[in-house]
């Protein structure tokens, strides 16, 4: 890893009493409902739900990048709720990395140029080096200067992969990154994703609706009524 912070003794991410209310009309949907959280350095943890239960809202309420309704919330102990938008982005720089169902790479930029992008918001000394390293790392050392167009699905959630850990980050969160793959491609990106993973030794945060993706983490828990409830190793087949 790049980042030289000392490690931490308590949660890497903390959620206490965590609420999250939207308007629908004249109603108000509950989402999240008291919901309560630790996870800690060097875990894997499976969030587990169907669609529409609230895994991606619970996602970007953990990563600062929304705000709970009410509750708490602690990123590499720093109370978040005491950040505004710039804050949470600085304390989010190098240290948090993101894969998407999407890929959400930008259009218009090469693969190299795509993972060179949070290196923008933290600069070290051969950023273009690391990038090119990070991109061979996923296999797609001779790609560099495709456009995403120019690479299929799989390909690009390679780009996004080398693009979450090119930094050195802590932690990673990772939404549904399967979802807009084939089961085969799918099931390579996994692969890569916990390899990277336990080579840079840092904290995976990923929901998922998949059992077989859930297995491959250290806990798991399922979203119930905006609620996280504890599932049995043997429920998801370890």
């Amino acid at each position: 890893m790049f980042d030289s912070s000392p490690a931490m003794s308590g949660p890497i991410l903390r959620a206490a009493h965590l609420n999250k209310r939207v308007e629908s009309g004249e109603r108000s949907l509950t989402i999240l409902n008291d919901l309560d959280l630790e996870v800690f350095p060097g875990e894997s943890l499976a969030i587990l739900g169907q669609s529409g239960v609230g895994k991606s809202t619970l996602l970007g309420l953990l990563a600062g990048l929304d705000a709970p309704s009410d509750g708490e919330l602690e990123l590499f102990g720093e109370p978040l709720g005491a950040l505004d938008e710039d804050g949470r982005a600085g304390l989010r720089a190098g240290r948090v990395g993101f894969v998407f169902q999407n890929f959400q790479l930008l259009p218009t930029l090469t693969a190299l140029e795509n993972v060179l992008l949070p290196l923008e918001l933290a600069p070290g000394a051969d950023a273009e080096a690391r990038a090119r390293d990070w991109l061979g790392r996923v296999g797609l050392g001779e790609r560099l200067d495709h456009l995403p167009k120019q690479l299929s699905g799989g390909e690009q959630q390679r780009v996004a992969l080398a693009r979450a850990f090119v930094t050195g980050a802590e932690l990673v969160f990772a939404d549904e990154p399967t979802g807009n793959l084939d089961p085969t491609t799918g099931e390579r990106i996994i692969d890569s994703l916990f390899a990277l993973n336990r080579e840079a030794g840092t904290t995976l945060v990923l929901v998922t609706h998949d059992l077989a993706l859930a297995r491959r983490c250290d806990r798991s828990l399922r979203l119930v009524d905006g609620r996280l409830e504890p599932i049995a190793r043997e429920e998801v087949g370890a």
